[in-house]
């Protein structure tokens, strides 16, 4: 927790991990703290637990109940809504992507349920009450286990996060469609961003994109804003950044970056980057 700043939530204020593998954490704001829309290196599952938030991803918002999970990767930018009246408390665990890569030679895919949630666009879980006790009960033996001293408690960590994973992707893989009522989209906006996405290295202008969805241009900057809270401008640079990150993560040389994300000029790339991740794509390479 944050204590220089306890309304500034972890979220915003951290984007890397400080663990080699995974964290996991337990929080209990009595007041919401303040979250901008970030985006982070690693997989992220967030275990809601008491609260009233409304949680936007690539803009769809869904209203949260006790007890929904949601799957967000290292793509996805995203942001609670958290309005006062109720503590608000939630399980959070962070994964590398490179632990999951290994824990997948253990024959099962793991990741399947984020790379599913990704293709469908809907990334929300909710467990029946069974699924959520029991995924509840390995987040608390997870944390034990991280801050216990005990002989092989590491270990046993990581076992933990392997059961959780098992488990979470049989409750995602059995909740049913009925859930998505419960999310607030706007078909256009989808299709925008789904166009962004698969189009990075394109001139994605405003013009540009009223053409390719067949939507007027102010209507299209109004609905943006409203349904993703970000101006299209916002998200572009913050999607193109984002996945240039992961490619240099990857190995990819830092202008391959620049040039495949839409950066035609290396010096906005390095302005976009460093205000979005506190450092160069030079030193975040040689950190990789």
């Amino acid at each position: 927790m944050n204590l220089l700043n306890p309304n500034k939530d972890t979220f915003t204020l951290r984007q890397t991990m400080q663990r080699s593998d995974f964290e996991c954490y337990h929080y209990l704001n009595p007041v919401p703290p303040v979250v901008d829309f970030h985006e982070h290196e690693f997989y992220e599952v967030f275990f809601f637990l008491s609260g009233d938030v409304n949680y936007i991803i690539e803009g769809r918002t869904y209203q949260l109940r006790p007890g929904d999970i949601l799957l967000t990767d290292n793509r996805d930018i995203h942001k609670p809504d958290i309005r006062p009246g109720k503590p608000y408390e939630r399980f959070v665990i962070w994964i590398d992507p490179d632990f999951l890569a290994r824990a997948n030679t253990l024959g099962t895919d793991l990741t399947r349920c984020f790379t599913d949630a990704s293709e469908k666009k809907y990334k929300r879980i909710r467990p029946d009450s069974g699924e959520l006790t029991h995924l509840r009960g390995i987040c608390e033996k997870m944390l034990r286990s991280r801050d216990d001293d005990a002989f092989g408690s590491g270990t046993l960590a990581h076992v933990y996060l392997i059961e959780f994973l098992v488990y979470l992707n049989r409750a995602y893989f059995a909740t049913p469609e009925s859930i998505r009522k419960d999310v607030t989209e706007n078909e256009k906006v989808n299709e925008v961003v789904a166009y962004i996405n698969d189009n990075l290295a394109e001139d994605l202008t405003l013009d540009r994109l009223a053409e390719a969805c067949y939507v007027s241009k102010s209507h299209l900057g109004h609905q943006f804003k409203t349904y993703t809270g970000l101006t299209l401008y916002q998200f572009i640079i913050k999607k193109r950044v984002t996945v240039a990150r992961n490619m240099i993560r990857e190995g990819a040389p830092v202008m391959d970056a620049c040039m495949q994300c839409g950066f035609n000029d290396y010096s906005n790339f390095l302005k976009a980057f460093k205000r979005e991740f506190g450092r160069s794509p030079k030193e975040f390479s040689n950190r990789a």
